[in-house]
């Protein structure tokens, strides 16, 4: 099968479903014998998620996203279990039915400066997403806008490199970008809404096509971002 890559980087094919706290306990007690859990994970199979987005005044991203564009990309950075020693930016891109990410460490430092718009290091800097995102704040005028908290429990299974996500207890800043501030105030969108997420390479096998056949699962095009703006 023909291998399509962005920059270098191999595009995964990615399913989202909207599901029920029921629906996600009844299959997570399926996966577990099948699948292994997230060697990286807490204790409970669980960890941290929070993530600040980019977006301009016309809510560019937001609005792709919303209308199902097949072409478009996505800024953000992200962080651990709330440990701001450690930051990724990362940019998400969406092309046809494949989705690529791409990835590079940044500084506690470099993201207060990139949140108070002080960003003319960033145009020759050595790390191409750095110098990527420069262009886009000022041809674009994205900057960081929401920050967005949930839980993630990964499931892995090794042929076809498949992770199966369970992404709960979505919370949203609404317009703070203080992603660092470990007291930001986080408000609760929908908590009876757990979002399944399906990632695979070229394949999915077909066992894997079986433990997921639960329940009145709805396929969509369902992001945190987009969740996280519906409430502010």
């Amino acid at each position: 099968m023909k291998v399509h890559s962005l920059n270098g980087v191999q595009g995964r094919y990615e399913f989202k479903h909207e599901m029920t706290k029921l629906d996600c306990y009844l299959l997570r007690n399926r996966l577990t014998y099948y699948m292994e859990v997230d060697p990286h994970a807490n204790k409970d199979g669980k960890y941290l998620i929070r993530s600040v987005y980019f977006d301009n005044f016309d809510n560019k991203v937001l609005t792709q996203k919303k209308e199902g564009y097949y072409e478009r990309d996505k800024f953000r950075v992200r962080l651990y279990d709330y440990d701001t020693s450690f930051l990724n930016l990362e940019k998400k891109s969406k092309r046809n039915n494949l989705t690529y990410k791409q990835k590079c460490h940044i500084s506690a430092q470099e993201y207060e400066q990139i949140r108070i718009g002080d960003i003319s290091w960033m145009e020759y800097d050595t790390r191409t997403l750095i110098r990527e995102l420069f262009l886009e704040m000022n041809m674009c005028q994205l900057k960081p806008v929401t920050v967005v908290d949930y839980e993630r429990e990964v499931f892995i299974y090794r042929y076809g490199n498949v992770r199966v996500t369970f992404d709960s207890n979505i919370k949203t800043s609404f317009r703070n970008n203080d992603v660092l501030n470990p007291d930001l105030p986080m408000i609760e969108t929908n908590p009876d809404i757990v979002i399944l997420e399906v990632k695979y390479d070229e394949f999915l096998p077909e066992v894997v096509k079986k433990l997921l056949q639960i329940g009145d699962r709805r396929k969509g095009t369902y992001s945190k971002y987009q969740i996280s703006r519906m409430y502010g």
